[in-house]
C-alpha cells in the first residue's frame, strides 16, 4: 500500500510560536515524534505539510523550518500560511515562497474569520493571484461556512480548491453519534458541483474527542464518496490535532496510535465500499497537488 497523508503538521514550540496551543499538544511534534506514528504495512510513505497557524510574522519562518527537515519527515508538498486579503503585500509573500520548490498551495483559515469572509473583493483578488500563479488553495472552515467556499469556486473556477476535514460537520462523539444533517449533505453537494473542487477524509477524530470510531463516521464518509467520487478523495491524517483527547480539567491529551487507527478506518471503509484504495491514499492528493 501506498500513503500520502494529505493533511500533516508539524511544530515545534521552541522554535515558533503558537498561541493556540494547550495542553499535551503545547510539545514538539516534528520528524522524530512522526516516526514513531507511521504505517507498517506501507511501502511507500510522504506527505504534504499544512500550515500549523503560527502567529502571522512568522508564516515565512515556519515554511522555512519544514523546509530544513522534509526529508527526515517525507514531507513532499507544503501548503504554506497567507492572508490572501493583504493586498500588495501577498504578491511580495507568494514570490518569497516561489523560492521553495515545495511549497504548492496556500491556507488562509477561513474558520478563524467572519462568515462571508471569502466572498470579499480583498480575498477574491487574492484567490485569483494564486490561480494566476498555479498554487492551491486548502479551505478549512465550520459546516456553516462551506457556501462560502462554493461561491470562491464561483468566483474562481480556475483555482483549485480541496475541503479540509470534510468542512468539519457535526458528528457528536461515539457514545452519542449524530447522523449527518441535511443541510450539510445539501452544502456538500453543492460545493461539489465544481469539478476544481476536492475533499479530504481527515479531521473527523478531532470533532469526536480524539475517538476513532468506524461506524460513527461511516454514514459521513459514504456522504462524500457519493457527492465527489472516487477520484476527488484523499486521505489526511490531520496529524497531531487529531490524535488528542479533551482531557477535561488537564487539557487535551496525546493518544499515540491515533494517527494510524484513522487510516486503517477509512482504508477498510474504502475497501467495503469498492473504492480505489491507491486513488484515495496516494495518486489524487499527489494530482492534485501538482506533486511528481
Amino acid at each position: 500500500m501506498r500513503v500520502v497523508d494529505s493533511h500533516l503538521h508539524l511544530w515545534d514550540p521552541s522554535v515558533l510560536s503558537y498561541p493556540w496551543l494547550t495542553g499535551e499538544l503545547d510539545a514538539r511534534f516534528a520528524a522524530e515524534e512522526l516516526a514513531a506514528e507511521t504505517a507498517l504495512d506501507a511501502a511507500d510513505q510522504t506527505a504534504v505539510f499544512v500550515q500549523a497557524d503560527p502567529v502571522a510574522e512568522q508564516a515565512m519562518d515556519e515554511v522555512r523550518w519544514v523546509d530544513s527537515l522534509a526529508r527526515a519527515a517525507g514531507v513532499v508538498g507544503i501548503v504554506a500560511g497567507a492572508r490572501l486579503d493583504s493586498g500588495p503585500a501577498l504578491g511580495q509573500h507568494l514570490d518569497a515562497l516561489s523560492e521553495f520548490e515545495r511549497v504548492v498551495g496556500v491556507r488562509h483559515l477561513l474558520q478563524s474569520e467572519p462568515d462571508g469572509f471569502a466572498r470579499t473583493d480583498s480575498f477574491l483578488a487574492g484567490a485569483r493571484e494564486l490561480a494566476r500563479r498555479g498554487l492551491t488553495f486548502d479551505a478549512c472552515v465550520r459546516s456553516h461556512q462551506i457556501p462560502d467556499v462554493t461561491a470562491l469556486a464561483d468566483a474562481v473556477p480556475d483555482l483549485p480548491v480541496v475541503l479540509d476535514h470534510l468542512g468539519k460537520p457535526a458528528i457528536g462523539t461515539a457514545s452519542a453519534p449524530l447522523r449527518p444533517s441535511t443541510e450539510w449533505a445539501r452544502d456538500l453537494r453543492e460545493l461539489a458541483a465544481h469539478p476544481q473542487v476536492h475533499v479530504k477524509l481527515s479531521g473527523l477524530p478531532a470533532e469526536a474527542d480524539g475517538v476513532v470510531d468506524g461506524d460513527q463516521v461511516q454514514p459521513f464518509l459514504d456522504i462524500a464518496a457519493e457527492i465527489f467520487g472516487e477520484e476527488r478523495l484523499m486521505w489526511g491524517s490531520d496529524w497531531p490535532v487529531s490524535s488528542v483527547r479533551a482531557g477535561g480539567s488537564t487539557g487535551p491529551r496525546y493518544v499515540a496510535g491515533n494517527r494510524e487507527a484513522w487510516r486503517r478506518t477509512v482504508r477498510d471503509w474504502a475497501e467495503a465500499r469498492g473504492l480505489a484504495i491507491d486513488r484515495v491514499f496516494w495518486s489524487n492528493a499527489l494530482a492534485f497537488y501538482g506533486i511528481r
